[in-house]
């Protein structure tokens, strides 16, 4: 081939023109080369297909919003004869739907709920809960109030949830409204369940595995439940963090969010992580505290609930170990993963974690091994 390539840059005739055309074309499209770049390209898959995967997982969940949308228009075109005849047209399509979504909560992340008895079986009661990236656990805590107590738990959502195209009709059929303190005491006085995150979006974006309450100053909440003369039921899941996580800590989404109020900061995850909600014993009413000293007081319960229930700073990894296991926060302490991480060949987030349960300090210079005998030695 190279001397057909002299030929033809030497003109001496020997090659022909065709010849020497296909070889000009090659060599301007680069096709020698194509060996080296299909490697490359396979190098490129290797790196980037784990990291796509963190990314798509959340639109599933999308995906699975629009889905749920589809099934109530089909339900509701299939019963429109009936709609004139009966006053809980939507009862079929909302079990439905819970069903879907708790068969999900437990097949990918082996959702429990402690302490549901604590949501009473008839008249209101405002929870307010601690608000994930995506708050699927609020999903999963609505589908087991729908099937275990045959209730259906208002919500508050923010304001941008009601312009997402087709989500109307999801909305309306799950009695989320978009936050008036008018329309939330009417709805507790009706006798009806609420749900409210006090952090909201401000929350799902800036917080993170430290898990962090974002809610500011805010006290609206608790002048609804002062106004309805309710009481307050805590709420949080442990390692909602680690199920799915915000880069709204990164400065340019933040700034886009206090700018414009857009969330568009990227959501990664879907990892199939342990998921427990808690529920934290009822506030009462009561008409001596002002709305700042309820609210306050409300902010420090869900942190109990965190600080009981929560390791911090989460870890993915951890979160998905505890999917064989059942111990709860209070017995990590005395147990010690570094051997098992080593031995699943998951020793390299780990080295912090082992220094934590050895109970001193550990050099970067050391090796994971010895840090796991140690550990191992000492528990």
């Amino acid at each position: 081939m190279s001397n057909v390539n002299e030929s033809c840059w030497s003109g001496n005739g020997s090659a022909g023109v065709l010849t020497c055309l296909l070889l000009a074309w090659e060599d301007w499209a680069g096709l020698g080369n194509l060996e080296d770049y299909l490697s490359f390209l396979e190098y490129l898959l290797w790196v980037f297909t784990p990291l796509a995967i963190v990314f798509i997982l959340p639109f599933l969940i999308v995906i699975l919003l629009y889905l749920s949308i589809l099934f109530l228009h089909v339900y509701k075109r299939k019963n429109q004869l009936r709609e004139a005849y009966s006053n809980n047209l939507w009862d079929g399509a909302r079990k439905t739907l819970a069903t879907l979504w708790d068969g999900h909560g437990a097949i990918w992340h082996g959702y429990e709920i402690h302490g549901l008895e604590k949501i009473p079986d008839e008249g209101p009661a405002l929870i307010v809960y601690y608000h994930g990236a995506i708050p699927i656990d609020y999903y999963y805590f609505l589908a087991s109030v729908i099937i275990q107590k045959g209730r259906t738990c208002h919500s508050v959502a923010d304001h941008f949830l009601f312009k997402v195209p087709g989500f109307k009709l999801l909305l309306e059929v799950f009695s989320v409204m978009h936050g008036p303190q008018e329309e939330c005491v009417k709805a507790l006085r009706c006798g009806h369940l609420l749900g409210i995150s006090p952090g909201g979006v401000r929350e799902a974006l800036f917080s993170d595995e430290t898990y962090p309450l974002v809610w500011g100053k805010r006290k609206g909440f608790a002048q609804v439940a002062i106004d309805s003369k309710v009481p307050i039921i805590p709420m949080f899941t442990q390692n909602v963090r680690e199920g799915f996580r915000s880069l709204g800590t990164l400065r340019f989404f933040r700034w886009v969010y206090e700018r414009f109020r857009l969330p568009i900061a990227p959501v990664y995850g879907g990892f199939p992580v342990k998921f427990r909600t808690y529920l934290g014993d009822p506030i009462p009413y009561d008409p001596k505290l002002t709305a700042a000293e309820l609210a306050e007081k409300v902010q420090a319960a869900v942190q109990a609930l965190i600080d009981r229930h929560q390791k911090i700073p989460g870890n993915i990894l951890r979160a998905l170990l505890e999917r064989f296991h059942t111990r709860p926060k209070a017995e990590y302490s005395g147990m010690h993963l570094g051997p098992v991480l080593h031995s699943l060949g998951l020793m390299l987030y780990y080295p912090v974690g082992i220094s934590q349960h050895c109970g001193g300090s550990t050099g970067l210079g050391k090796k994971l091994a010895e840090e796991s005998v140690l550990c191992a030695s000492t528990a």
